[in-house]
């Protein structure tokens, strides 16, 4: 498949091929289309005032394995037709709803010359089905599943900072306390008494003085 590609590639580079009054314009080397949608092929060619005559065709595989062109059937889906712009004639091919089957190699075919179009290689796929089919219960389940596990998120954190800011109030709170002890500790309980005792000499004096004065 690589290799029809990169000689279709080969083919467009190369320039336009001639024969006599005919000169072909580039193919589009390659076109993927979804199963069941539209597609549109084009040659398109120049050959000034002469008429030509196309077919389109396309290559089968025998059961040798060589490959051998025979004309597109056409039908309600299948579908010819021709544009001409500034000078450029145009034949298009256009499926209406293409099927697996319509993969493969198009070109055009000028009977007069005997000369073939480098063609487009038309790929239909499928796309990719669902292989999990989850029941709603299920579905259900995972959106908790999902909510239990964004509380964590939240909650986990959350704790362990609370926790973090206890253990630093505490160790704040045994140091405050450590430094109030070391202040008793540094105070003489014998220089106390002794301040208080004369505290008491001193506040007796003065209520005497007071009276003798009063007398």
């Amino acid at each position: 498949m690589a290799t029809v590609r990169i000689i279709f590639i080969i083919y467009s580079m190369a320039g336009v091929l001639t024969n006599g009054k005919l000169s072909l314009e580039v193919d589009r080397p390659w076109l993927r289309v979804h199963l069941s949608q539209e597609a549109m092929l084009e040659c398109c060619y120049r050959a000034g005032s002469a008429s030509l005559q196309s077919s389109w065709l396309t290559r089968g595989y025998p059961a040798n394995g060589t490959t051998i062109p025979f004309l597109v059937p056409l039908s309600d889906r299948v579908s010819v037709g021709e544009r001409v712009h500034a000078g450029v004639t145009c034949r298009t091919l256009t499926f209406t709803g293409v099927e697996l089957t319509d993969s493969g190699l198009y070109q055009c075919w000028f009977n007069k010359t005997e000369v073939f179009t480098p063609g487009t290689y038309l790929q239909v796929y499928t796309p990719l089905e669902k292989t999990i089919n989850l029941s709603e219960r299920t579905k259900d389940g995972i959106l908790v599943a999902e909510g239990v596990l964004l509380f964590l998120c939240v909650l986990v954190p959350s704790a362990m900072l609370l926790h973090k800011s206890k253990q630093l109030h505490y160790l704040q709170e045994k140091r405050s306390m450590g430094e109030k002890e070391n202040i008793y500790q540094g105070l003489n309980l014998d220089d106390c008494d002794k301040a208080a005792s004369l505290y008491q000499d001193l506040v007796a004096n003065i209520q005497e003085e007071i009276q003798l004065e009063n007398a």
